[in-house]
């Protein structure tokens, strides 16, 4: 799968932009702040319905206009396909597949699949755990786009539960009067039932995950490592011990029961996979607080190429994922000025590793920053223009 052209309209710095792609290596070049990574963004945005740099699309609508978009033609062996997303801040965004509008923005979701390799990533290692919850959703989702739903699922369900437990804090704190939360039950049920489809998934995720982040480590700080991938429920033993989603579901249920005096009186909800955490290891110890920034960095890769390594594999296989959803190929991969923050052997290893991949994306700020390893086509950003360069 690649994107064989991408087109914006009031996306970020851009009034508009016609860039045709190929597959292979195709590198953006020029100095920073004149676009580049707008560029990659907007691939990102497709895959994902997000932006790997900002919270919400308002960011996204170049200053002074009402809505942006983001059209791509993709191609998938013989097959063709033209998404469009338009991004409307404040209002529903719309979509298109193929030029029908009788789409919604989520039915996008698969078409395009990116791993992206940014130098936010270091935060996947020293950040907080909502960083790495963040890398695991939004990686569940590229391997079964129908849990994009399960995940707004269990937001609402989070938001209205927090609702109800704040209301119910503050009339304790002012008066001392009850509320009826005879209602807390069913949103228990409606978060446990949500919550363990979503554990489901980051469970086996993480289990497919280890061996390919280990070898990924492994080639890229030989003699460095091993790494270890566990998960940090916030459900305790209930959910370790659990097997399959009606355990899952049934450990929640009971993890928030004993919860419950304890959210009533913080008006907040403790229990559930928004307040989970992925533990990276190196060795015996975190790495978070113990790895070097070296190993802080191979490990940061690590992760994403044995994201790139899964999704690929499952790209190819004829067996339909086990949460669901169309397969989409050869994911495409998105090297956002990383190189630069890399030191030499680091730089070799990675470009390596990532030459092969049926459609590399690259911005740099400079050539000498795009290591030998990648050569391919060569597109010059300054100004608001992207130019082709002449090989």
């Amino acid at each position: 799968m690649h994107v064989t052209h991408l087109s914006l309209a009031d996306f970020r710095s851009y009034a508009r932009v016609e860039v045709p792609l190929e597959p292979g290596v195709t590198a953006f070049v020029g100095p920073n702040g004149q676009g580049k990574t707008n560029l990659v963004e907007a691939v990102g945005y497709l895959a994902t319905l997000g932006s790997h740099r900002v919270s919400s699309d308002a960011p996204l609508v170049r200053m002074g206009a009402e809505r942006a978009i983001v059209r791509a033609a993709v191609a998938q062996g013989d097959r063709q396909q033209l998404i469009e997303l338009e991004l409307n801040p404040g209002r529903a965004n719309r979509a298109r597949i193929n030029r029908s509008s009788q789409v919604k923005p989520r039915d996008v979701l698969g078409i395009v699949r990116t791993v992206l390799f940014a130098p936010e990533d270091l935060a996947l290692i020293k950040g907080d755990p909502g960083e790495r919850r963040r890398f695991l959703d939004e990686l569940i989702t590229a391997r079964a786009p129908r849990m994009a739903g399960v995940r707004g699922d269990y937001d609402r369900v989070l938001k209205q539960r927090n609702t109800l437990l704040k209301s119910a804090a503050l009339a304790r704190r002012h008066g001392g009067r009850t509320m009826d939360l005879s209602t807390l039950d069913i949103w228990d049920q409606h978060l446990a039932r949500a919550g363990a489809e979503l554990l489901a998934q980051r469970l086996d995720l993480i289990a497919a995950l280890r061996p390919l982040t280990d070898k990924a480590y492994g080639q890229l700080a030989p003699g460095g490592g091993p790494v270890g991938l566990e998960y940090r429920g916030s459900a305790g033993e209930a959910m370790a011990r659990a097997t399959n989603r009606e355990e899952l579901y049934g450990a929640l249920l009971e993890a928030l029961g004993e919860a419950r005096k304890n959210e009533i009186e913080r008006g907040v909800t403790l229990v559930g996979p928004h307040r989970d955490d992925l533990l990276l290891k190196l060795g015996e110890l975190p790495a978070k607080g113990y790895a070097s920034h070296g190993e802080s960095w191979s490990y940061a890769l690590a992760l994403r190429l044995a994201s790139y390594d899964l999704l690929r594999s499952e790209g190819e296989s004829p067996q339909v994922p086990e949460g669901g959803g169309r397969r989409s190929g050869e994911p495409v991969l998105v090297l956002d000025d990383v190189f630069a923050e890399l030191d030499a052997r680091r730089r070799e290893r990675l470009a390596e590793l990532v030459a092969p991949g049926e459609q590399v994306l690259v911005t740099a700020a400079v050539e000498d920053d795009v290591p030998g390893a990648l050569a391919g086509r060569r597109f010059a950003v300054s100004g608001g223009t992207v130019r082709a360069e002449t090989p």
